[in-house]
């Protein structure tokens, strides 16, 4: 069985935004299984023409960089809510006085017995292995 790994709409932000995120994704997803959730998507699919046009982008940057988010659902598997929903209470209770909708990384991290790649510190001490972007490679290659 694949080793598994969670990863947070933050995530996928730097993946489109930077290379190194990206370079990671492309290199270990077929050694690693990287899963996230729909809304992860949808999240930086609204965010992103945001912070693009916060950063001087124009029309174009911003379609290139949906083009490359939508790229990196080639490498991540999608798992389905269904899976991860009747851990809601016990995930949000790990998040409690923190950003509780983040919820499903924390239910499907639970499901699925792996840790979360994050730079969210929202997800730090809720119990569950997280492995930031300095540090993945150190779970991603043994």
């Amino acid at each position: 069985m694949a080793k598994q790994l969670v990863l947070d709409a933050n995530i996928l932000m730097r993946g489109v935004l930077g290379t190194r995120v990206a370079m990671l994704i492309r290199d270990y997803a077929s050694d690693v299984d990287l899963l996230t959730i729909e809304e992860a998507f949808e999240d930086v699919a609204t965010y992103l023409p945001e912070v693009l046009t916060r950063r001087g982008s124009h029309r174009l940057d911003i379609q290139t960089a949906l083009t490359k988010l939508t790229s990196l659902k080639h490498f991540l598997q999608i798992m389905p809510v269904s899976l991860f929903q009747p851990l809601e209470r016990q995930a949000r209770e790990r998040l409690k006085g923190r950003d509780e909708d983040d919820w499903p990384y924390v239910a499907l991290a639970l499901v699925l017995e792996c840790p979360i790649w994050t730079e969210d510190t929202d997800f730090f001490g809720c119990g569950i292995p997280i492995w930031t972007t300095d540090r993945v490679e150190l779970y991603l290659a043994y």
